[in-house]
């Protein structure tokens, strides 16, 4: 029933294109009606009476979609591409239903292909960035306990909202004195709510009164002070709709509507001003100061489908709805926002790497960062949305048709910690990639262990009130260690600065750490250069400091190979001081080869291999 929240506010029926004839004039009408039930089933006898051509398949896919029957609508869609080229929104929706499904390297087939169509979406990029993240998600620390409301019932129920007078609002279609709508052959919506009690539980729900219509009404957003309610329902209450004549077909829109509590009872209600017949206005939440209205809409300046917008309220006035922006709108569709009383925005999306369906999402807004994937249990394969937390009451609440209908899920916080660390060498400030970085408990055995990435970073998922140390360690540099507080949660951030080791200075060598050339090359790598700016570091210290440096291989390999190859490394060695600043006259270099092994030895070890691969640095004058 989300859906209708998402999709109705388009004119769906603008997809039926030319391919319409008799014999398919009964289904598009259904379809047009949003009765898609139906309409699936009017589509698939045209498959079986032998039919169906590309639009039959095209149009039954998204039929399925549109009441998320994952499994078939994936058949649809594979068939309708078959049939016939399609769009790349087709391929995506393929795609995701192909991931609801659980058939993942299909579905990274089609993204492939919605990626070569659409190489400047978004989502094309994200996934080209990272095709395999989904087994990445998984893996992420869970940031939620959850399990089924009691207030569930067999049909479709979603967008709980908690307020502080521990009243439940939430939108179902149990009511079943209301006509049944054709979109999923369930009852139209009404508003409902329930009382939290202290230990947790939820009462009986009850129709909201005051607030409900013959239409769909809900879901809705509480004040703080529990007196101003802002939910939606549809134009039709207003007498804004769109009319198809050719059809005989009148299209509303969700829109958002006010309503006050007087006397303990909702009433005064009144249209928002930016409603519209045009687009839709849905899914609203209230700032903890009431200033801003979050909703979702498809109006014009939308990224996708339907986006995330806010507006300034201020007393019965609006400001001009601002859309949230590229860090949480993309272009496929975001929905169901619901801001925190700590400013964090949660909100679902189709736009986004996720487990498939619609997934729920996370940003501070206090901070620019990036909207987070608030990971599984609270996300899964099938469509989740309409998350709401009540930071007094630490309690969450979310929908998702994962049973095969919308339900209520409660969702606990478990506490966690995050703890981000960062390396980098004490003497340029240039952060460490491949520096090993290991978590240890209070009993200082191994949690984690991790090699930071390009940027030097290197996180972990940890428990609150837990004490923690960091071991972190690279070559050529001192290991140093980093203890971790205990804490209640959020982001523990570790700076870690690691000493280079000095050179060793014997009478006749300056001795260093071994630097590495990659594998038949001779260019300085950056983890050679570092090594080799103490060499620099020594001979600006030591002014009259002559040096002849060596370079030498295994036996692996001809002779003139290794003796060309090792030669070549020398005098790249020897460039890079001059660069530094060095005098030419104060540096020489030469390979030898395979011809001056460290160890001798005919079927040598790895090891050895090792010792003999190396560089010397030699003092001609000190």
């Amino acid at each position: 029933m989300k859906k209708i929240y998402i999709t109705l506010s388009f004119v769906i029926a603008s997809s039926l294109l030319s391919a319409q004839n008799k014999e398919t004039k009964t289904a598009d009408k259904l379809y047009k009606k949003f009765e898609y039930v139906d309409a699936a089933a009017a589509y698939q006898k045209l498959v079986d009476d032998g039919k169906a051509d590309a639009y039959v398949y095209k149009q039954m896919a998204e039929s399925y979609y549109n009441v998320f029957n994952a499994k078939e609508a994936a058949k649809a869609y594979g068939l309708a591409i078959a049939a016939e080229k399609q769009d790349a929104e087709t391929h995506y929706r393929y795609a995701q239903m192909l991931k609801a499904s659980g058939q993942t390297q299909e579905a990274n087939k089609q993204m492939q292909e919605f990626a070569s169509m659409r190489p400047n979406d978004e989502r094309a990029k994200a996934f080209k960035e990272d095709p395999n993240y989904l087994p990445k998600l998984k893996e992420q620390a869970k940031m939620y306990d959850i399990k089924a409301s009691e207030i569930s019932s067999d049909k479709s129920d979603f967008g709980a909202v908690l307020t502080n007078d521990n009243e439940v609002y939430f939108a179902s279609a149990r009511n079943e004195s209301r006509k049944t709508y054709g979109w999923n052959e369930e009852p139209f919506l009404d508003l409902y709510k329930a009382t939290y009690n202290a230990n947790g539980t939820l009462s009986e729900a009850t129709l909201v009164e005051g607030i409900n219509t013959k239409w769909h009404d809900g879901p809705a957003t509480i004040s703080a002070d529990g007196n101003t309610m802002y939910f939606a329902s549809e134009s039709y209450n207003d007498n804004l709709y769109e009319k198809d004549k050719v059809n005989k077909l009148k299209y509303s829109q969700v829109n958002l509507y006010k309503a006050t509590k007087v006397d303990g009872k909702w009433s005064n209600i009144k249209a928002l001003p930016f409603n519209s017949k045009e687009y839709s206005t849905s899914n609203p939440s209230l700032s903890k100061d009431g200033k801003t209205l979050y909703f979702s809409s498809n109006m014009p300046g939308s990224k996708g489908g339907n986006d995330i917008w806010k507006v300034a309220v201020t007393g019965d006035e609006y400001g001009t709805p601002q859309n949230a922006g590229d860090k949480v709108n993309t272009e496929g569709n975001e929905s169901f926002p619901f801001i925190s009383d700590e400013n964090i925005l949660f909100f679902s999306s189709d736009g986004r790497q996720g487990f498939g369906g619609l997934d729920v999402f996370q940003i501070d807004l206090n901070k620019n960062n990036e909207a987070k994937n608030v990971g599984a249990p609270v996300n899964s394969e099938k469509d989740d949305f309409a998350f709401t937390y009540n930071a007094n009451k630490k309690v969450g609440f979310f929908s998702s048709n994962r049973a095969g209908v919308d339900n209520i899920y409660k969702a606990d916080p478990v506490c966690g910690v995050l703890v981000l660390s960062n390396v980098k060498n004490s003497k340029t400030g240039k952060t460490l990639s491949d520096a090993k970085v290991v978590l240890l408990d209070k009993e200082n055995k191994i949690v984690s262990t991790k090699m930071t990435d390009a940027n030097g970073n290197a996180n972990f998922d940890v428990s609150c009130d837990e004490p923690y140390s960091l071991q972190i360690s690279k070559e050529g540099f001192d290991p140093s260690t980093f203890t971790v507080e205990k804490t209640r949660g959020g982001e523990v951030m570790a700076y870690v600065s690691l000493d280079p080791i000095k050179p060793i200075i014997t009478e006749t060598e300056v001795i260093l750490q071994p630097i590495y050339f990659e594998f038949n090359k001779s260019n300085i790598t950056e983890a050679g250069a570092e090594e080799l700016d103490k060499l620099v570091e020594v001979m600006n210290e030591y002014k009259e400091m002559v040096i002849f440096a060596k370079s030498h291989t295994d036996n692996r390999g001809s002779d003139r190979y290794n003796l060309n190859l090792s030669d070549r490394r020398a005098k790249s060695t020897v460039q890079y001081i001059i660069s530094k600043g060095i005098a030419k006259d104060r540096i020489t270099g030469q390979g030898f080869g395979e011809s001056e092994p460290k160890v001798v030895c005919d079927e040598c070890s790895e090891e050895e291999h090792a010792q003999n691969r190396r560089s010397e640095f030699l003092i001609v004058k000190k």
